[in-house]
C-alpha cells in the first residue's frame, strides 16, 4: 500500500494515508505534472492503460503522479519520470493549482497539482504497466485535437493547458504555437 501526502488549502501536510483511500474520499492531496519537450517544440504525451483506477486509455501530459509519505515533490518527479516514461531529464518547477473531479466509478481527485516542464532529445522505453501508447506532438496539433476530442484527454491535462501560467511559459520560450 502506498501512502501520499494529505494537505490542508493552504498546501501545508496535515497527514498521510493510502492513496486509492485518498481518492475514495476525495481527500485533498499533493500530485505533480511533468510536460516534457523536444528539440523540435513538439510536446510528449501518452495514453494511460486501461487499467488505471481512474481516466484509463485517456490521452495526457508526459508523466503524472503523488509523492510518497515523506518524499519530497521534486525527487517523486524525477522517480516517477523514470518509473513510468524509463528516462529521467531536468525539470523545472512552473506552478501548482488545485483542481477537484469526480470520475465516474466514484474515484476524486482532489489535488494540489505541481506542475514540471522538461527538454528531452534522446530514445526511451516506456513501461507497459502504466503507458499504452505515446506520441510527440506539436502543441498546436494538441490543442486543436483537444478542442475537437476533448474527451479523449484527462481532465487535470486540459487544466494545465488552458492555465495562464502555462501559456506564459509557452510564449516566453518561443514554443510556437
Amino acid at each position: 500500500m502506498t501512502e501520499i501526502i494529505v494537505v490542508n488549502e493552504r498546501d501545508e501536510e496535515i497527514g498521510t494515508s493510502e492513496k486509492l483511500l485518498v481518492h475514495q474520499q476525495g481527500l485533498l492531496h499533493r500530485a505533480f505534472s511533468i510536460l516534457v519537450f523536444n528539440e523540435n517544440n513538439e510536446f510528449l504525451i501518452h495514453q494511460r492503460t486501461s487499467h488505471k483506477y481512474h481516466s484509463g486509455n485517456l490521452w495526457t501530459n508526459t508523466c503524472c503522479g503523488h509523492p510518497n509519505a515523506n518524499e519530497e515533490i521534486g525527487v517523486a518527479a524525477h522517480r516517477r519520470l523514470g518509473e513510468e516514461m524509463g528516462f529521467d531529464t531536468s525539470l523545472e518547477f512552473l506552478y501548482k493549482f488545485q483542481y477537484r473531479a469526480e470520475f465516474e466509478n466514484g474515484l476524486v481527485e482532489n489535488e494540489i497539482d505541481y506542475v514540471f516542464v522538461g527538454t528531452y532529445n534522446n530514445s526511451f522505453i516506456v513501461n507497459p504497466d502504466e503507458v499504452a501508447d505515446y506520441k510527440w506532438v506539436t502543441l498546436e496539433n494538441l490543442l486543436e485535437d483537444v478542442s475537437k476530442n476533448s474527451q479523449n484527454y484527462t481532465f487535470w491535462f486540459k487544466e494545465i493547458l488552458k492555465n495562464d501560467k502555462f501559456t506564459a511559459f509557452i510564449a516566453s520560450n518561443l514554443i510556437l504555437v
